[in-house]
């Protein structure tokens, strides 16, 4: 059989394998063991071996736990709760004021997790039964929760970004510097979106009523603006002594979930409770990218061993004839498609090495690429028939948010983070100003 062809057979047994409900590491890691045994025999066995060692040595995975902890510390302390509170107040007189507020919650989320996990979360115990108990329609309710989350995985420190970083062999302090602007521009799109379609049907989000803002002090509402300053003292901690390269990038993740409990003390929050939920979660959430990495890994050497990305360099390049843009939007777009089956770390795993590859020889920017893939996980998460976001929402809403509610919620915000993706393509230096900027890049 010619090496394309089982290539192209490895790569749709395995989205079958997904499609019908396998686990992604078990569809993913049986079909490489399969073809690597096929193809060498015992001595494909090899190929997952080096993968788990390869695994173990990428020291900034190291980060993923931190960080993980980080949110659920925020989450299970309630912390995350005053920060909303301070939104609600401040931003629940406007129409939509509460939408905009969790937009902006997420975002300060964003800025201590590099997961969008925490901020569904998150969204979900805070945010959601508050805009229910307002009156917020379920599809304006659905759609800012997972849209917002999403924010997590653009916004630094962004776990994806250290994974690309080590896919293309790129600093992640260069990563993470390109994410912040697109991801604020991405998350003030977002709040426009809010605003005009609460100006055109005030129904969709109505606001505070005006006795019970009478209620709220202005000491009060002051007061409750200290609860911001939290998200900025823990970025501050973890950036600063990296940026400055007084910590390393697992050093820095380290003071940042220091940071994070010594917050909840500060507040009496940090309990045994607190701490025994956010280490379970932690190490659940660890695990199950730690399996799924290593799966993707062995994957993508088997794939890479029949040769597979020097056939898809040649194809676009010479067969097709494409020019470089035509190629990035065709490798956007075939990202897009591949959301809809894959997790981003197994897309990123798999197919980001020939992507890499292929933008690298093409002569674009890495940093760049590496924000426009990040986007693209973003889109994936809420695209149906398997985005993430979509059930996480739907395993943790109550039961009238049903599935169909939760599809449509998403496609204005879908639209958005196209709109976003566009702009950075068009205007690279969306991306790549702060870096050269701070770093001097």
């Amino acid at each position: 059989m010619d090496h394309n062809t089982i290539a192209i057979l490895m790569f749709s047994t395995m989205l079958l394998m997904m499609i019908t409900g396998q686990r992604v590491f078990g569809a993913i890691g049986f079909v490489a063991v399969i073809a690597a045994l096929a193809l060498w025999g015992p001595g494909g066995t090899d190929m997952g071996f080096s993968a788990v060692m390869k695994l173990m040595k990428w020291t900034p995975l190291l980060t993923l736990p931190m960080f993980v902890f980080m949110g659920y510390v925020m989450s299970e302390s309630r912390l995350a709760e005053d920060l909303y509170r301070m939104f609600h107040v401040w931003f629940g007189p406007l129409p939509g004021g509460l939408a905009i507020g969790t937009i902006l919650l997420m975002v300060m989320i964003s800025v201590m997790n590099g997961l969008s996990v925490a901020g569904m979360a998150i969204g979900a115990t805070i945010a959601l039964p508050e805009l229910v108990r307002r009156g917020y329609d379920r599809l304006m309710i659905s759609g800012v929760i997972q849209a917002g989350s999403s924010l997590g995985i653009l916004i630094p420190p962004s776990v994806v970004l250290v994974l690309f970083s080590l896919i293309a062999r790129q600093p992640v302090s260069n990563l993470w510097l390109a994410g912040a602007v697109p991801g604020m521009l991405m998350a003030a799109l977002f709040v426009l979106y809010i605003v005009i379609r609460c100006k055109l049907n005030p129904a969709l989000a109505p606001p505070m009523p005006a006795e019970e803002r009478a209620l709220i002090s202005w000491p009060e509402r002051f007061r409750l603006l200290r609860a911001g300053l939290l998200p900025v003292f823990i970025f501050v901690a973890m950036m600063v002594p990296f940026l400055n390269g007084w910590a390393s990038l697992t050093e820095a993740s380290v003071i940042g979930a220091l940071a994070s409990v010594a917050a909840a003390l500060v507040k009496g929050r940090f309990t045994r409770a607190v701490f025994e939920t956010a280490t379970r979660q932690t190490l659940m959430i660890t695990v199950m990218f730690m399996m799924i990495i290593t799966a993707a890994l062995s994957f993508g050497a088997v794939f890479d061993g029949l040769g597979a990305g020097r056939a898809i360099n040649n194809f676009f390049l010479n067969s097709l004839g494409l020019a470089p843009w035509q190629v990035l939007v065709l490798m956007q777009a075939s990202f897009l498609v591949m959301g809809m089956f894959l997790d981003d770390t197994a897309m990123l795993v798999i197919v980001a090495p020939v992507y890499v590859s292929l933008a690298k020889s093409l002569g674009f920017d890495l940093v760049w690429y590496g924000v426009l893939y990040t986007i693209t996980c973003q889109i994936a998460y809420l695209t149906p028939p398997f985005g993430y976001n979509l059930f996480l929402m739907k395993a943790m809403a109550p039961p009238e948010f049903t599935l169909p509610v939760i599809y449509r919620s998403v496609f204005p915000f879908v639209l958005v983070m196209i709109l976003t993706l566009v702009l950075v393509m068009v205007f690279p230096e969306l991306a790549l100003w702060l870096p050269r900027e701070v770093l001097g890049r």
